[in-house]
């Protein structure tokens, strides 16, 4: 493809052939164009030498830098991380034919991935790209996705074009969002699930953070489209007013909203759900726990509404979904009838969320064993704290992802406001010692790495997976696990 084509210009760039794209100085080959990006820690354009040794026929760059490489066409540009994804998605060309976007601190992997399942169900081809990877049926199974760069998003969409994988359903983080990484992907719907404390080491205050999720509503989703936001928001309000303005159809799920439900009964593993959509209704058994699983759950269908699903067969295959991983995710059951689940549950909101949804479930004690992630926001340790001390019957804290500071500081951020914890740092000793001190109707939840199968202690990555060192355990002490 020539540089023309990219940029939109004549001259000297239709000269110039383009064979790939990187932000990666080593990942260049010849005939790439290289974007030489600003970054947290070092500058895109100290690379530029690195690039053109390795090939690069082409520099994308901040406006404004004097920079003189007589080996490259020089491309500027006042926003050159969204100038690089219009530039992949024109290389790349290919999408698939529907494609939905879920913002929102809590719920966008459950919500991604119950929207795959139901589009699989009714009959479509389909995928899901996010924190989880690639997941689709006979499509091989891709790493995390949670804020790849633009390069990779816009390869992996002409991938899945390639396999006729027609609908996708992505994760759209805060700070993908607000680094232009979705920008050029054609939206048919976007969902909003909530919003509350997380990433504040990254955007500052709750107001930015909120305003990165926002540009999915105010600059991705395109006019004629439709947004699918969780009615019980706080922040319902704010974005239903910006897409009304922007010509965007609402379709607003939970209590005095389009999509309706209620909880009609429950189960150990199940709750029954009375739904409303327009003149019709239905009771269907939902194989999943939880007040915010039947929300994620909720919304998934209506984002297969809205991008033209039926809805009659979209809500009735509600009753086949199945757990994502790591999230409320069902790891095994002591011997003596104690069960186990696992949570990717990180921030306060998302911790109050499980341990509320699980206390009907739990005929004993709640227990939960939890910790923080170094290097982040350390304003919500103490609030994890205090939400664990109020909700559970037993605490242990323990070393989520310490990453470079030191964990016993951490704990102890969090015991300052949870008198009632124990304190194991070693996880595999955690978990073990919780499960031994289950009783018969006791319930643990092991939350804050849900899927992840490593932890970060300093520059290191260790093998660690929360429902492996469950099954590890009960296979010694008797009991039965996923």
């Amino acid at each position: 493809m020539r540089l023309s084509d990219l940029t939109g210009s004549n001259g000297g760039a239709a000269k110039v052939e383009i064979r790939g794209i990187s932000a990666d100085s080593r990942m260049v080959k010849p005939g790439y164009l290289f974007a030489a990006l600003a970054g947290t820690k070092q500058a895109g354009a100290d690379f530029i030498d690195d690039a053109i040794s390795h090939g690069a026929v082409a520099i994308l760059t901040q406006a404004g830098l004097e920079l003189d490489h007589g080996k490259a066409f020089m491309v500027a540009d006042q926003n050159p991380r969204r100038r690089l994804a219009l530039m992949a998605a024109k290389f790349y060309q290919q999408q698939p034919e529907k494609i939905v976007a879920v913002t929102g601190t809590n719920g966008k992997s459950s919500v991604v991935d119950f929207t795959r399942q139901i589009w699989e169900n009714i009959g479509n081809k389909a995928a899901s790209l996010g924190t989880l990877g690639i997941k689709a049926s006979d499509f091989e199974t891709r790493p995390s996705l949670t804020t790849p760069d633009p390069v990779e998003i816009h390869a992996a969409l002409r991938d899945l074009a390639e396999q006729k994988i027609n609908h996708l359903a992505m994760e759209a983080s805060s700070h993908g969002l607000e680094q232009y990484r979705l920008d050029g992907v054609h939206l048919s719907a976007a969902a909003f699930t909530n919003l509350s404390r997380d990433h504040l080491d990254y955007h500052g205050s709750l107001e930015d953070y909120f305003h990165a999720k926002l540009r999915l509503f105010g600059d991705l989703l395109p006019p004629g489209s439709t947004a699918v936001i969780n009615r019980q928001s706080d922040y319902y309000d704010r974005i239903a007013d910006l897409c009304w303005a922007r010509g965007i159809h609402i379709l607003s799920v939970g209590d005095g909203g389009d999509l309706t439900w209620r909880v009609s009964d429950q189960g150990p593993s199940h709750q029954d759900l009375d739904i409303g959509y327009g003149h019709e209704h239905w009771t269907i058994r939902l194989n999943l726990i939880g007040d915010f699983q039947a929300s994620n759950a909720l919304i998934a269908a209506a984002l297969v509404i809205a991008s033209g699903g039926d809805a009659n067969l979209a809500i009735k295959a509600l009753a086949d979904l199945k757990a994502v991983q790591g999230r409320m995710d069902f790891a095994g059951q002591h011997h003596n009838g104690a069960t186990i689940y696992v949570d990717y549950a990180h921030t306060p909101d998302a911790l109050e969320t499980v341990l509320q949804a699980l206390r009907p479930h739990a005929k004993g004690a709640l227990s939960v064993v939890f910790g923080c992630g170094g290097d982040r926001d350390q304003g919500k340790r103490p609030l994890m704290g205090k939400i664990a001390n109020k909700l559970a019957d037993r605490v242990i804290v323990t070393d989520d992802n310490p990453r470079g500071e030191e964990a016993k500081e951490i704990r102890a951020s969090i015991m300052k406001t949870c008198p009632k914890a124990s304190e194991i740092g070693d996880r595999k000793a955690a978990i073990r010692q919780a499960i031994e001190d289950l009783q018969s109707g006791d319930l643990l939840v092991i939350a804050g790495k849900g899927h992840e199968t490593g932890q970060i202690i300093g520059d290191e990555t260790f093998p660690f997976d929360d429902a492996e060192e469950v099954a590890a355990v009960l296979a010694e002490i008797g009991g039965s696990h996923d």
